[in-house]
């Protein structure tokens, strides 16, 4: 049951409210005022009790008993049905002729006010490779690039350029690249995600891992155009490395270097206040350290990469 955060009584006291009057033989006006309510109210508790029993001391419902311009149940079964087959509210007000607030609450009331309640939520595909370097997962994240300190932190606009004059100031693009195994992480700030930058990072971050003596058998990425390139795919068959790709539209699949974006994000790229692209840059190698060696990591029960690494490495020797 839920009271109103008013409410002066529960079915408790109530209850005492009733044993006084009744049992104890308190006036009604004593009672009232012990309890902290009119005598208005404690008489109408009384007399509740008096017809109903105990039932009666329980909060009802303070939904009328008939409502006559309630949307008739036809109407609604029309507008699930529509709603069904994905049309929008705005679409089913116009087609049934109700007005798109009685669309609106109806669907809200029958669970399917958004799309993706009309589909099963789709099952967690969990997963994770056994030993370090069986897969690598890559991705780029965007960052606009820093030209000064704006008006949003110093509080004034004063020595800044206005509108007109400011130029466009671009993107960075930040490469990322996870063993699936141990969460390891390798990180290069780059001026674009073409190709050939991108083939450059991972020979870079083969030789990351293989300095840790790690193996890498195979890489994970999205279908942007840089990994659809002959290329890349001329790269990696090279370098001796299977290339798999995710599902279109389905950033989950790649769902490790995903959740390390946003840690990396949150602890590095929006973490302090940095005057110059460069600045924040300068930052990224002590904060990658930190993730990898000391951080600890809520998948790998609270160790960080590092220790994963080792462990297996271990296991694999023993």
């Amino acid at each position: 049951m839920r009271l109103h955060r008013n409410a002066r009584t529960c079915p408790a006291s109530r209850r005492l409210l009733v044993d006084r009057i009744l049992v104890e033989r308190w006036p009604v006006a004593v009672a009232a005022a012990a309890a902290g309510i009119s005598e208005r109210t404690a008489a109408k508790w009384l007399r509740r009790f008096r017809d109903e029993g105990a039932a009666g001391l329980v909060d009802r419902s303070s939904a009328p008993h008939r409502v006559p311009h309630r949307t008739r149940p036809d109407r609604v079964d029309a507008i699930a049905a529509l709603r069904r087959v994905r049309f929008t509210g705005a679409e089913i007000s116009w087609m049934l002729g109700v007005p798109l607030s009685t669309v609106h609450a109806i669907l809200k009331r029958l669970g399917l006010g958004r799309l993706s309640r009309l589909e099963p939520t789709e099952p967690a595909n969990r997963y994770e490779r056994r030993w370090p370097g069986e897969l690598l997962h890559i991705d780029v994240k965007k960052l606009a690039r820093i030209d000064g300190v704006g008006h949003a932190v110093t509080g004034t606009r004063k020595g800044q350029r206005s509108r007109t004059g400011a130029r466009r100031v671009g993107y960075e693009y930040v490469h990322v690249c996870v063993d699936d195994a141990t969460r390891l992480a390798y990180v290069e700030v780059l001026p674009d995600e073409r190709a050939t930058t991108a083939i450059r990072f991972l020979r870079r971050c083969l030789g990351f891992f293989a300095a840790r003596g790690v193996h890498v058998e195979r890489v994970m990425t999205d279908n942007g155009s840089a990994y659809r390139s002959a290329t890349w795919a001329l790269a990696t068959r090279a370098l001796g490395i299977r290339h798999l790709r995710t599902r279109p539209r389905r950033p989950r699949t790649n769902g490790k270097a995903e959740r390390f974006i946003r840690t990396m994000l949150n602890g590095w790229a929006y973490a302090a206040i940095y005057a110059t692209s460069h600045e924040r840059a300068r930052g990224l190698p002590g904060w990658l350290d930190y993730y990898n060696h000391q951080r600890p990591h809520g998948s790998l029960a609270h160790q960080p990469p590092g220790h994963r690494l080792r462990a297996l490495q271990a296991e694999q020797r023993a």
